[in-house]
C-alpha cells in the first residue's frame, strides 16, 4: 500500500490568529512575525482599533500559505525586490496612470 503524499496546494490554510500563524511559519519568519506583532499591538493600543492587527494577521496568513505551498518563496520575493531596488526600480513596469487610462477605455468600450 502506497503512503499518501500531502499536496501543498491543498494544505490547510492556518487560521488568521497568532498561534496558528506562528505554528505554520518557519523559525526565521516566526521571529519576523513576532517583531511585527509587538509593533502592531502597540499601535492598536494607541489607536484603540483592531485594524492594524487584522491587516497584520491577513498579511501573515497569506505568507504562511505561500510558505506551506512553496517553502522559501517569501525570502525569494524579498531578494527579488532588493535586486529591483538596487537596479533603480522596475524599468519595464506600467505606470498607475497608464493602468487607469486602460481601465477607463475598457469600461467605456464595454
Amino acid at each position: 500500500m502506497e503512503a499518501r503524499r500531502s499536496d501543498p496546494a491543498n494544505a490547510a490554510v492556518p487560521a488568521a490568529e497568532p498561534n496558528a500563524l506562528r505554528a505554520a511559519l518557519p523559525p526565521e519568519l516566526r521571529a519576523e512575525f513576532d517583531r511585527e506583532w509587538d509593533v502592531v499591538l502597540e499601535q492598536a493600543k494607541k489607536s484603540h482599533t483592531l485594524e492594524e492587527i487584522d491587516a497584520l494577521l491577513n498579511k501573515w496568513q497569506h505568507t504562511a500559505v505561500m510558505e506551506i505551498r512553496e517553502p522559501g518563496s517569501y525570502q525569494r520575493m524579498l531578494d527579488k525586490a532588493e535586486r529591483i531596488q538596487a537596479d533603480g526600480g522596475r524599468k519595464t513596469g506600467v505606470s498607475i496612470d497608464d493602468v487607469r487610462r486602460l481601465i477607463t477605455r475598457r469600461l467605456q468600450a464595454g
